[in-house]
C-alpha cells in the first residue's frame, strides 16, 4: 500500500527544482534549435515550455494541498493535487498540437539541418538535467504519495524519451541527408506526448471520483474484519477511498445492544488500533450499531 501521510509535508522545494530544470532545458533546447534549424529540436523545446508552466501550477497546488483543514474545507485541501495533474495533461495536449502543426508544415517543405554536432551536444546536456530531476521527483512523489510530483516526473521522463528519439533522428538526418526524417520525428514526438497527456487526465479524473484503495489492500482489510467476526460481532458497509495524499476506510461494527457504550467503544478502538498497526497511515472511521436491530441492516450495502 502506498504511504498516505497523516500530516502533509511541504513539497514545494521539489516544484522549485522542477522550475529551475525547466528554465535550464528551455534555454539549452532553444539554443540547439537555433543553431540547427531542426523542427524536431523545436518540438522538444516546446515540450519543455509546457514543463515550465506545469511546474508553476505544481508549485501553487502543492502550497494549497499542504494547508490544514479549515471551516470551509473540513477534510483539508489534498485533492487540489488532482487539478495539477489535469492541468498538466491539458497543457501537454496543447504542446502536442503545436508540435504537429510545425512538423506537418516542415514535412511539406523539408529544410537542411546545420551544426548537427553542436545541436546534439546541447540537447544531451538538457536530457541529463531532465533525467536527474525526474528521478528525484518520482522518488519524492512515491514517498509522499504526491500525484503532482509523480505527474511532473512522468512528464520529464517523457521529455527525456522524446529528446533521445529526436537526437537519434537528427543524427540520422545528418548522416543520410534525408531531411524529411526531421518532421517525421517531430510528428512521432507529438503523438507520444498526446498519449502521456491522456494518461495524466485519466489519472486526475480517477482521483477526483474518490477511487478506492488498491484491490490487494481492500482484500487484506476485509480479511481483518472477517477474522474478528463472531456471533456477537459483525461488519458491513465497508468502503475505502483515496483523497489526494490521504486514504480513508469506513465500516459499521454490529455488536449486542445490551453492551455498554464503553464496551462497544473499546472493541472498536482495539480493532482500529490493530488495522492501523498494519496500515499506519490509513484513517479508519467506524460506526457502532446494535446487531439485533433490523434498522442496523438498512445500510448494509451502503455506497
Amino acid at each position: 500500500m502506498p504511504t498516505y501521510p497523516a500530516q502533509r509535508v511541504d513539497l514545494t522545494k521539489f516544484a522549485w527544482l522542477s522550475i529551475a530544470a525547466a528554465v535550464a532545458t528551455i534555454c539549452l533546447k532553444m539554443s540547439a534549435w537555433w543553431v540547427t534549424g531542426s523542427v524536431g529540436l523545436l518540438s522538444d523545446a516546446a515540450e519543455s515550455v509546457v514543463n515550465l508552466i506545469a511546474a508553476f501550477v505544481a508549485l501553487y497546488v502543492l502550497k494549497l494541498a499542504a494547508r490544514p483543514a479549515d471551516k470551509n474545507h473540513h477534510f483539508g485541501h489534498s485533492k487540489a493535487e488532482y487539478f495539477s495533474s489535469g492541468v498538466e495533461g491539458v497543457m501537454i495536449f496543447i504542446a502536442a498540437a503545436t508540435i504537429l502543426v510545425f512538423a506537418i508544415r516542415r514535412l511539406m517543405d523539408p529544410q537542411p539541418i546545420e551544426e548537427v554536432g553542436l545541436g546534439l551536444a546541447i540537447s544531451v546536456v538538457a536530457a541529463l538535467i531532465n533525467g536527474a530531476v525526474a528521478f528525484v521527483l518520482m522518488r519524492a512523489g512515491k514517498k509522499h504519495n504526491s500525484i503532482t510530483l509523480r505527474a511532473d516526473a512522468k512528464h520529464l521522463y517523457t521529455d527525456l524519451i522524446t529528446t533521445a528519439g529526436v537526437l537519434v533522428g537528427i543524427l540520422l538526418v545528418g548522416l543520410t541527408g534525408w531531411y524529411w526524417l526531421d518532421p517525421i520525428i517531430a510528428i512521432g514526438v507529438g503523438l507520444n506526448i498526446l498519449w502521456t497527456g491522456w494518461r495524466l487526465v485519466m489519472e486526475s479524473s480517477s482521483g477526483l471520483m474518490d477511487e478506492s484503495l488498491p484491490k490487494e489492500t481492500n482484500k487484506r482489510l476485509r480479511e481483518i474484519l472477517t477474522e474478528h467476526t463472531s456471533d456477537q460481532m459483525a461488519f458491513h458497509a465497508f468502503r475505502t477511498r483515496v483523497s489526494g495524499a490521504r486514504a480513508y476506510m469506513e465500516m459499521h461494527m454490529l455488536v449486542p445492544g445490551w453492551w455498554t457504550v464503553q464496551q462497544g467503544h473499546d472493541e472498536m478502538e482495539n480493532l482500529v488500533d490493530l488495522i492501523q498497526a498494519e496500515f499506519p497511515d490509513l484513517r479508519v472511521l467506524g460506526h457502532l450499531e446494535p446487531i439485533e436491530d433490523p434498522r442496523s441492516y438498512e445500510d448494509e450495502f451502503l455506497i
